[in-house]
């Protein structure tokens, strides 16, 4: 369990969420140890028992963080690390939902995690990333997207050959020279590696950038789970020309464990803040995301600035595979709960049960004391 509370980068703290909740802990962390039995569609709960095991061993891969890297001397050290992932672990709305098998991103000695951690840095810095691939059994590389950078640095072994084999280390310099909101992933089997969950986000802050009230993280993501439960030894067939989507999650959740405070990434929000989302999709298919009573202005796209005559209200956010676009909007609705959510319906749900899957929410921190909000909880995992 992480002290973090709300999606990445929000700056309520669990002290502030426990007040606002009315209690002083009520709600007990049992959906923390998540079970080991895997349910994201029927075909899966037919051979979930062949994959319990393999993925009980495993750790559990964590929620991203936000690594300033230019705290700890624009340096950072990548090591990919087998896990599993507790989409939404628990009986409630179509679960358990749980991928047995991914390979987490894990920043220095941080927990690992799904999506990888939010690597944040400021323009005109140099930021050393080095991928430590002395324990692992497959080879990996790291391609970071919108930056410019020389050749050998681009991450693609195909045409820079340079592959990080199994027992080496390689360290890629990537100069933050592009501000705004990047990817970067694994590019060895690219096809296979992503959907095994190598994925994360690039941060370069411009010179001189003001942060909103609440500065959110938020990645979007499908998933054919059938492939991580080949992966974790289970008898299913699986093809990345035949993919068929099953699970579907926000920073590496799904409903209702996106609003899990500590383990998932609610927006928590007080009335009249300023509030920018960055959003990354670093799924296969385009995803619409619709925020309930809440119109936003985009205001970045890929690594660009939108000038403001270009700027106008809405409440659909399209991301096709890859990106990136910020948005903002001001907290200044009748104070409650609201939906925001993939509008493929099909894509909030958790299998055969909706809701659930790409649906997260908009939470004033002073709705967080209702009665709804409890249940919320108590479908997300804690115990009353």
């Amino acid at each position: 369990m992480t002290n973090q509370v709300g999606a990445p980068g929000t700056n309520l703290s669990r002290r502030q969420f426990m007040k606002a909740t009315g209690t002083a802990g009520v709600f007990g962390l049992a959906g923390c140890a998540a079970p080991t039995n895997t349910n994201p569609s029927k075909a899966a709960a037919e051979t979930a028992a062949q994959g319990s095991s393999a993925s009980a061993s495993l750790p559990k891969a964590a929620k991203p963080e936000v690594v300033d890297v230019t705290e700890q001397g624009n340096q950072m050290t990548l090591r990919a690390v087998t896990s599993s992932l507790p989409v939404h672990p628990g009986s409630s709305m179509g679960g358990p939902v749980e991928l047995p098998r991914v390979w987490a991103w894990q920043a220095d000695d941080r927990a690992p995690s799904v999506p990888g951690p939010i690597i944040r840095t400021t323009e005109g810095e140099d930021v050393e990333v080095t991928l430590d691939n002395t324990e692992a059994d497959m080879p990996h590389t790291v391609h970071f997207h919108g930056v410019r950078k020389t050749w050998e640095n681009d991450g693609v072994p195909t045409t820079t050959g340079i592959t990080v084999m199994p027992g080496e280390k390689h360290t890629y310099e990537i100069p933050a020279n592009v501000p705004g909101t990047h990817l970067y992933h694994c590019h060895y089997q690219t096809h296979r590696h992503i959907d095994m969950g190598m994925y994360g986000v690039f941060r370069v802050d411009p010179e001189g950038y003001e942060p909103a009230d609440q500065e959110l993280f938020m990645t979007v993501k499908d998933w054919d789970s059938r492939l991580n439960r080949q992966m974790a030894g289970e008898d299913v067939s699986y093809s990345p020309r035949d993919r068929r989507p099953d699970v579907f999650t926000i920073n590496g959740r799904a409903a209702p464990r996106t609003l899990h405070p500590e383990d998932g990434s609610p927006v928590l929000v007080s009335q009249g803040d300023t509030v920018r989302i960055h959003f990354a999709n670093n799924g296969y298919m385009n995803h619409p995301i619709h925020t309930h009573n809440h119109r936003f202005r985009v205001v970045e796209k890929d690594g660009s600035k939108i000038p403001d005559v270009a700027q106008y209200e809405e409440d659909i956010l399209d991301l096709a595979p890859a990106e990136r676009k910020t948005v903002e909007f001001e907290a200044d609705a009748d104070p409650g709960i609201y939906l925001m959510h993939c509008h493929k319906v099909s894509h909030a749900m958790n299998g055969d049960s909706y809701p659930g899957g790409m649906v997260g929410g908009i939470v004033y921190e002073s709705a967080m004391d209702s009665d709804v909000f409890a249940q919320l909880m108590e479908y997300a995992g804690y115990e009353p």
